[in-house]
This record gives C-alpha cells, sequence and structure tokens, in this order.
C-alpha cells in the first residue's frame, strides 16, 4: 500500500487526528540523499509530521517549512510540504553514525543535539507565519507536541517512528498527530491521556499490521471516530532544470561570466532531492545574454 494521511475527527469533533504510514517516502528520502541509519530516521520523522501538518493547511498554495538548527553531528534538518500531500527535505550531514542510546534504539536526540526549530508557514500573505520553539527532547515528535502546546496554543500528542532493515532500508515509518479542540470536555481529556498511556511506539503498532485508520482507532478508543478524508503522500520535489536557470541568473552576470572564463561546464545541486544539473559553457553564455545588465 502506497503511503497515505488519513484526517479524522473523534467526540463529536472535540479530538482531530492524523495518522500517516510514511514507508515510501522515508525510504525515498534514504535513497536519495544515502543516509545513514540515524539519519534516515531523523528525518523520516520530520517528513512524516511534515507530510501530516502540510494537509492542516488549507490553501491550495500554502507551504510549510520545519527547521530544526541544532548543535548535533546531524547538522540540521529541513523539510517542506505542501497542503496536497507533497513533501521533501534533507539533511545537513546524511553521514551520521552514533552508538546507539541506552534504549538500544538509534541515537535522534543525539544526532539531532540541542537547538531549536522554527515552522514558517508560507499562506500567501505578506509576510509568513513563524513560530519558533527550544527543542525539549530533539526526539523530534516531543518537541512538536511542545511546539503546539506552547506556538499554537493547541493541547497535541504526536507520535512518529522510523524502523529500519538489517540492511538498512526503511522498514516501517509513519506517525500520529491527535489534538484537542478549545471546547473539549474534561472526561473526554481524561479518557485520552489513559489511552495513550498505553501506545508502546507507533512502528511497534505498523510493525503489528496496523493501518493509519486502525492506529486512531486504539489511540481513540471508546470515542465515535469519523474520518473525513484520505489524502495520498509522498516524497517529491518540483526541481527542474529551468528553476535551476533562475537560480543561475539571480548569481549576477559577474558570476556568471566567471564560470564562462574558466571554460568548464557546471554542476549545481538540488539540496531536496539530490539531483544534479549540468550546464555546458554555451548554455552559461545563454543564461548571461538573458541575465539583466547591472
Amino acid at each position: 500500500m502506497a503511503d497515505y494521511i488519513v484526517r479524522a475527527t473523534a467526540a463529536n469533533s472535540q479530538i482531530r487526528a492524523f495518522a500517516a504510514t510514511t514507508r515510501d517516502l522515508t525510504e525515498h528520502a534514504r535513497a536519495a540523499h544515502n543516509t545513514s541509519p540515524v539519519a534516515t530516521a531523523a528525518l523520516g520523522r520530520l517528513l512524516t509530521a511534515g507530510s501530516m501538518m502540510g494537509v492542516m493547511m488549507k490553501g491550495e498554495k500554502d507551504l510549510l517549512t520545519l527547521q530544526v538548527k541544532a548543535g548535533g553531528p546531524l547538522e540540521g534538518i529541513t523539510v517542506t510540504a505542501d497542503s496536497k500531500g507533497n513533501v521533501k527535505g534533507y539533511v545537513g550531514n546524511p553521514n551520521v553514525i552514533l552508538h546507539a542510546n541506552d534504549k538500544g534504539k538509534l541515537d535522534v536526540a543525539g544526532a539531532v543535539g540541542v537547538g531549536f526549530m522554527n515552522v514558517i508557514k508560507d499562506m500567501g500573505l505578506k509576510e509568513p507565519y513563524v513560530g519558533q520553539t527550544v527543542l525539549q527532547t530533539s526526539e523530534i515528535a516531543e518537541d512538536l507536541t511542545y511546539y503546539f502546546a506552547t506556538s499554537e496554543q493547541v493541547p497535541s500528542s504526536v507520535g512518529l517512528g522510523v524502523l529500519m532493515e538489517k540492511d538498512n532500508t526503511v522498514k516501517q515509518a509513519g506517525g500520529f498527530i491527535i489534538q484537542l479542540m478549545p471546547f473539549t470536555e474534561e472526561k473526554v481529556i481524561s479518557q485520552l491521556e489513559e489511552n495513550l498511556k498505553d501506545v508502546t511506539s507507533v512502528t511497534t503498532m505498523l510493525e503489528e499490521g496496523h493501518t493509519p485508520e486502525s492506529l486512531l482507532k486504539t489511540l481513540l478508543k471508546g470515542f465515535d471516530i469519523e474520518i473525513n478524508e484520505t489524502i495520498p503522500t509522498q516524497f517529491y520535489c518540483n526541481c527542474d532544470k529551468d528553476r535551476v536557470e533562475k537560480a543561475l541568473i539571480s548569481v549576477g552576470r559577474k558570476e556568471l561570466q566567471e564560470m564562462i572564463d574558466e571554460g568548464k561546464e557546471i554542476e549545481m545541486n538540488c539540496h531536496f532531492c539530490n539531483r544534479n544539473y549540468t550546464f555546458s559553457v554555451e548554455e552559461l553564455k545563454n543564461i548571461l545574454k538573458r541575465c539583466k545588465r547591472g
């Protein structure tokens, strides 16, 4: 089954919930960036969160960017998502190798390190919305739980997980975001807290064969659940040679002339999908002609 996100409400719309399975898109990211297991786990968690947070936005052209800026050997993570389930991202250092943490798991917190997270929502207004939160655990799910509570004033529970195969490909990936509406009754909150105590880990549940739908039914047991929408999600980068050409035009005439004078073709790399674009000296000359004088 390809990756998808489920959007649901429960307890007479007092709860809104999202759950996703993201194995394919996380594996796509791993293959594109040749990430180590711990880098794959960190990137996969943020891609999963980004895909769900992206579909929370209403506008066709709305864009979400999640930036983790921290001092660990991973050198940060950047993820961008749109409102249609497309997501892309990269880590600063894809080759991080660390010993397992004291629970015998991949040490995502150690790789990420101490720092903060930016949540940037570009909704076509003059200025994008920017929320910032200090990383609480650097495990990503807890950091987003804290972000929702402090920056958006929405009590939330976020679960994210990536499980690797012995050959370092992705075996399972997915997550959930459960949020309480302002008018949620106390008994609903108590019941939900009880339910969440029983959750071991997202990857354990996925390994047991859970789908996003059954994941939510478990997390929200005792409540009436209404599945509102199922949205396909994928790793998708919208870069192409024309876009890269525009970036080259923006470097200015002087730099372009210097590239031409070197007499060698140049290679430009897209951070998000790691694709390379080659421009011959002739192509550079044509770009220079189109470049505005100045």
